[in-house]
């Protein structure tokens, strides 16, 4: 039949890594996850730059930073229990100009109050120890940092979940979640599962409680059962550039620059994957479209409810010259390629080729600012107290997905006293 005692929507990594908790914590309990997409984990978790971050950006004592450096620690006991390539590749956080090492010596001593592991600063001599090729005159020195495939780790989780005796549907996109007040056909239970999940073909799903994750769709996925339509999600794309493979020498681990405050994002950085190619990227422009990874992806319900929203124009107003710059350097390559050179001036455009790009679901309040932090909502009427909806998770959500999945399985079982 199709009554469960619980429902997950969105199997990207935060969906699959907490159904995956939940079912080993509560293995009596019958769980579904649905998927509106052909396979799991298409989106943000397979449309990545493929790092386990050590935890050094965050404010001390942050949510953030405590799930992340927890996050990684699990990520990497995880991997190593099922066997899924790693590599602990290390990261340079480098300053180029001498007005970022105040910047860097204090982002050493939030890295330290995090408690990220083997941290430490080096200088010119050191860096190119590390990183022949990289120019810098000072670095921070985290070895902790990896890199991995998480859409192959949150495909694992789903294996998992199976396995211990989940059921997973995918092409399931759903559109409404409402409470029903007769009991299903020919069934005796009553109204022991009175929540329906249908979805755009008219199939139906019943269960007791849902939980949603919908990642790209988490603020659409909220008001379909009746909650505010803040914070809203609105998509950014970041293009990545990849080095030709006869370049690949010139990098060997993460290299990231010195992070701007006065900027909303990270910067470009130097990433190498497991495939063994290197990513250089991502910049950071408004996608017209939520699952839009080309240049001219475009749907007009997207853009208009982006534009419209009064958060969005906010931060537009505020960072505009950024904004501007960053749609430039998407644009013309060799704009992106005189940044990268300041690390690494052997770099020329013609290593260069446009590679892959990603759409991350960027939080917004109605002020402008980025939201970080968890919003978990509930909502109104019979169906809000039957109904968690995960509308942000705090990045970075792929490191920290274990830890994550932790939260949110603790928050289920308060709100549903499962």
């Amino acid at each position: 039949s199709c009554t469960y005692d619980v429902a997950i929507v969105g199997a990207g990594i935060v969906g699959l890594a907490t159904a995956r908790e939940l079912i080993l914590r509560h293995p009596t309990l019958s769980f579904i996850l649905l998927e509106k997409e052909k396979e799991l984990s298409l989106h943000q978790s397979g449309h990545n730059s493929g790092v386990i971050h050590s935890g050094i950006y965050y404010t001390p004592g942050s949510l953030k930073a405590r799930l992340c450096v927890r996050g990684a620690t699990l990520a990497y006991e995880y991997c190593e229990k099922k066997g899924l390539p790693y590599k602990r590749c290390g990261k340079l956080i480098v300053a180029v100009e001498q007005e970022e090492i105040p910047r860097l010596k204090a982002l050493y001593e939030r890295g330290m109050k995090n408690n990220v592991r083997d941290l430490g600063i080096i200088d010119a001599k050191g860096i190119r120890e590390r990183e022949p090729y990289c120019r810098g005159i000072m670095a921070l020195d985290s070895p902790y940092t990896g890199i991995v495939d998480w859409r192959m780790v949150a495909l694992r989780y789903g294996t998992d979940f199976e396995e211990a005796g989940g059921t997973i549907v995918t092409e399931y996109e759903v559109n409404d979640i409402s409470v029903v007040k007769e009991s299903p056909a020919g069934s005796s239970e009553g109204m022991k599962y009175p929540i329906a999940i249908r979805d755009k073909k008219g199939k139906e799903v019943r269960c007791r409680y849902v939980l949603t994750c919908g990642g790209l769709y988490s603020d659409r996925l909220s008001q379909i059962s009746g909650c505010s339509p803040e914070p809203q999600i609105v998509p950014f794309r970041g293009d990545y550039l990849v080095l030709k493979p006869e370049k690949h020498y010139l990098v060997k681990g993460n290299i990231y620059p010195v992070p701007d405050p006065r900027f909303p994002f990270l910067g470009v950085h130097f990433t190498p994957r497991m495939d063994g190619s290197i990513w250089l990227g991502p910049n950071a422009v408004l996608a017209f479209k939520r699952e839009g990874y080309k240049v001219y992806d475009f749907n007009a319900r997207d853009f208009a409810d982006a534009l419209s929203f009064r958060g969005l124009q906010r931060l537009v107003l505020k960072n505009i010259t950024y904004g501007i710059g960053e749609m430039y350097r998407g644009i013309f390559i060799g704009e992106q390629v005189k940044i990268l050179q300041k690390y690494i001036p052997e770099l020329s455009q013609s290593d260069v080729l446009r590679g892959p790009a990603g759409v991350r679901a960027q939080a917004l309040d109605r002020d402008g600012n980025l939201v970080d932090d968890f919003v978990f909502d509930g909502g109104v009427g019979d169906v809000g107290s039957r109904v968690l909806h995960v509308r942000n998770a705090p990045s970075p959500a792929a490191t920290s997905s274990l830890a994550i999945a932790e939260m949110i399985a603790d928050e289920v079982e308060n709100r549903f006293s499962l």
